[in-house]
């Protein structure tokens, strides 16, 4: 648990989603950082820690989903300054499930390049909801 909470203030602290001015440019740099690419280390731990949730104390699920609704209240703060025709908060549901695979495609290794593309296509996408 302290290494899970560990991580997640780290993650915090690094502020990927508080920048200004907010909007687009704060969730594509979300996607593009938010997940680790440091030698043996891919991914998000909080995310790759979701499928250990039938393992790991009650506790473990509290921290996650809290850290989730942050995230997702955040997301939702950028998009709004977009002036989206879709609702905010229904796209940043979108955009936490997107990172939410991103970080599991990562421990394919698939590399850096192939996520770049990936999040270009998906930003242009969701520039025009």
């Amino acid at each position: 648990m302290a290494c899970l909470r560990h991580y997640l203030e780290s993650q915090g602290k690094r502020g990927l989603l508080t920048k200004e001015p907010l909007g687009w440019k704060n969730i594509e740099n979300f996607l593009k950082n938010g997940p680790l690419y440091k030698g043996e280390q891919q991914g998000c731990f909080s995310v790759n820690s979701m499928r250990e949730f039938a393992i790991l104390p009650d506790e473990a699920y509290a921290v996650v989903t809290e850290n989730r609704a942050l995230l997702e209240r955040l997301l939702a703060m950028n998009i709004q300054t977009e002036k989206t025709k879709m609702a905010p908060s229904a796209i940043a549901e979108m955009v936490l499930s997107y990172f939410s695979g991103l970080c599991i495609e990562r421990n394919l290794k698939s590399g850096k390049s192939s996520s770049t593309r990936k999040i270009k296509s998906f930003m242009t996408a969701l520039r025009n909801l």
